[in-house]
């Protein structure tokens, strides 16, 4: 597709146009009626075809410019019409010869347009180039407040309706009950009124959802729209914020002037920290337009007047850097955590989005969802349709499971690309990826192994070994020293795997990745969780990095002394780590060396397959993790 001009492209060849408009006018004008003869005669040749007797008759035009001469072609012998341009001053003497040789004279009159041609053709191009001006500059007032709107630059531009008909109910929403059974008292409080003021209860100004993306959020605000019965705004917060200081705060006013004639009713105000930033934040001042627009919305929601009937619902997954004033009750007070969904909110979230979907009896959607801690809203949705688009590339008439595991790992980990051919990058990636999965088997605090393959992935994986997280730690957050440790001798299990088999001198870059985490971890298990030698000592606070509101500078907590005993202290956790990943390899290198030559075979272990092999050799500890036999 063609990039579209600008405006000023489009001027500045206007402009062109017009100046060779007007250079070459005088060769604009319409020629006259003689314009379509044949062809034109000098006019030597003229005088010579006279006196060869050639000519028959002659017309004159009236201005003694041009004649039209009917005259026999020397080579065709035939009747030819020319024009003739006559010299100035010549045609009486002309006229008086071609009389005397008994040829024909006439006149024939010019076109009586030509003049109104002329004037035509020289004001096309300006008015061409005025209306080209007026139409961009309404295009480039409009761009502020909606197209062809230049008077209404100060205008709301929120989306409003009367009744909303979004096509969503609170029954299309599933996994976030908590955040669910708050908006249902909402819509209570729009339509029964009198059930809340009979006990003096008043109806809250301002709801505000918070939460990480995909969660759900803008879908319960369309929810609420659906149920709620009352007019209702949509807008997003970018949408009242300007470069012109005073048009975000007249846009805020005016929303709110619509509200009011139309309370009660809702407004929703979608990614409100666009425009609800922490005031006076950042080095040199903030933006004085949002600030502006800012406080006419702190105002408008409880200033001197007040607003009756009106509820805010806002939206946004950056809660922290939102000014205090617009949190504080009597603004918004209610602030409803839509947070990603448990187990069970996974399950209740699959089954609204497999209605329309043609599953194969062999899909179990409640282990999917164990499948998939940690999945939020958007992203079930998105693997289902996935799934869908798999079977149907697959020429099935339903998903199977095999499809739906090829959308977990597209959604996580990447495309498939060509398996590697046989050779050394291929062993070599299946050891390193069998050491990350033996040490995920054998370890007691481990999570279990899921899957492990050595097909290369489109995010660069040259293979992975997936663990099947915990649910209940995901959920409660807390995890144990010895969880995070074992964590820690799992990601060096590739690197150690490389070591032992190969030898130094052949380990890869593979494990690059693997040595960021494990560094990163063991450096947050010393700094911010006191689990070192250092003692129960916080000395990395969370969110000390540049930020609103914040300094503007970093600046440690703790001596160069102390950061030199960090230092140690997680050289020592790692180098620990690393050789007891190499001391289980090792005391178990012809399992490692049977679980490699395996996966080369065949590219792809499940996790039972793989702790099968593994109970051939050493015996498995149990683990909280596993997968229910029954759902899987």
């Amino acid at each position: 597709m063609n990039k579209p001009q600008s405006p000023q492209r489009w001027l500045m060849a206007l402009m062109l146009g017009f100046c060779l408009w007007q250079g070459s006018g005088p060769m604009l004008h319409p020629a006259p009626a003689h314009a379509a003869l044949a062809s034109a005669l000098t006019y030597d040749r003229f005088l010579r075809y006279v006196e060869e007797g050639r000519v028959t008759d002659v017309r004159l035009t009236d201005n003694n410019q041009v004649a039209e001469v009917t005259a026999t072609d020397p080579q065709t012998q035939n009747p030819t019409r020319y024009r003739v341009n006559l010299l100035p001053n010549t045609v009486p003497q002309l006229v008086d010869r071609l009389t005397a040789q008994g040829i024909e004279v006439g006149v024939v009159p010019t076109r009586d347009g030509g003049a109104f041609w002329a004037i035509l053709g020289n004001l096309l191009i300006p008015v061409l180039l005025l209306g080209g001006l007026f139409f961009f500059l309404r295009r480039a007032s409009g761009g502020a407040s909606g197209p062809g709107q230049a008077m209404n630059f100060g205008k709301s531009r929120a989306r409003f309706q009367m009744e909303a008909k979004t096509g969503i109910k609170f029954d299309d929403v599933a996994g976030i009950e908590e955040a669910k059974e708050e908006l249902q008292e909402v819509v209570t409080f729009l339509k029964k009124p009198e059930r809340f003021t009979a006990v003096g209860a008043k109806i809250p100004k301002g709801v505000l959802l918070v939460g990480p993306p995909g969660t759900g959020k803008t879908l319960l605000a369309k929810a609420i729209a659906g149920e709620a019965g009352v007019p209702f705004f949509s807008l997003s917060g970018s949408e009242f914020v300007e470069m012109f200081v005073g048009v975000g705060a007249s846009r805020v006013r005016d929303l709110f002037k619509k509200a009011k004639e139309n309370a009660p009713c809702i407004v929703f105000i979608d990614e409100i920290d666009a425009v609800g930033r922490q005031r006076g934040a950042g080095i040199g001042g903030g933006n004085d337009e949002r600030e502006q627009t800012l406080n006419q919305l702190l105002t408008e929601m409880d200033g001197f007047e007040g607003n009756t009937g009106i509820i805010i619902i806002a939206a946004t997954n950056r809660p922290d850097v939102l000014d205090a004033a617009l949190l504080r009750p009597g603004r918004f007070d209610r602030q409803v955590t839509v947070d990603r969904p448990s187990f069970k909110g996974r399950y209740e979230i699959l089954r609204v989005h497999a209605r329309g979907k043609k599953l194969a009896e062999e899909v179990n959607l409640e282990a999917i969802a164990r499948r998939t801690p940690g999945f939020a809203g958007a992203d079930l949705a998105n693997l289902l349709n996935e799934a869908a688009i798999l079977a149907a590339r697959r020429q099935r008439m339903a998903i199977t499971n095999q499809d739906i595991d090829d959308a977990i790992d597209r959604i996580t980990i990447g495309l498939t690309k060509p398996p590697l051919l046989d050779g050394k990058s291929k062993r070599l990636i299946a050891y390193h990826e069998c050491g990350h999965a033996l040490l995920m088997t054998l370890l007691p605090h481990a999570d279990p192994l899921n899957k492990v393959t050595i097909i290369p992935r489109s995010s660069g994986a040259g293979g992975f070994a997936q663990q099947l997280p915990n649910e209940e730690q995901i959920d409660s957050g807390l995890y144990s020293r010895a969880w995070l440790l074992d964590r820690v001798v799992v990601g060096f299990g590739g690197r150690a795997a490389e070591d032992i088999v190969f030898g130094y001198s052949e380990i890869t870059t593979g494990a690059s990745n693997d040595l960021q985490q494990n560094t990163s971890l063991v450096r947050q298990m010393v700094t911010r969780f006191g689990m070192s030698e250092l003692g129960p000592l916080m000395l990395d606070p969370p969110n000390n990095e540049v930020f609103l509101g914040g300094g503007w500078m970093n600046r440690t907590e703790y001596s160069e002394d102390v950061a030199a005993k960090i230092d140690r202290q997680v050289r020592q956790l790692l180098e620990s780590c690393y050789q007891k990943a190499k001391q289980i390899l090792m005391e178990n290198r012809a399992l490692l060396d049977r679980l490699a030559d395996t996966l080369v075979e065949r590219e792809t272990l499940d996790g039972d397959e793989f702790r099968a092999i593994v109970a051939e050799y050493v015996p498995i500890p149990e683990k909280s993790g596993l997968p229910n036999p029954k759902l899987a």
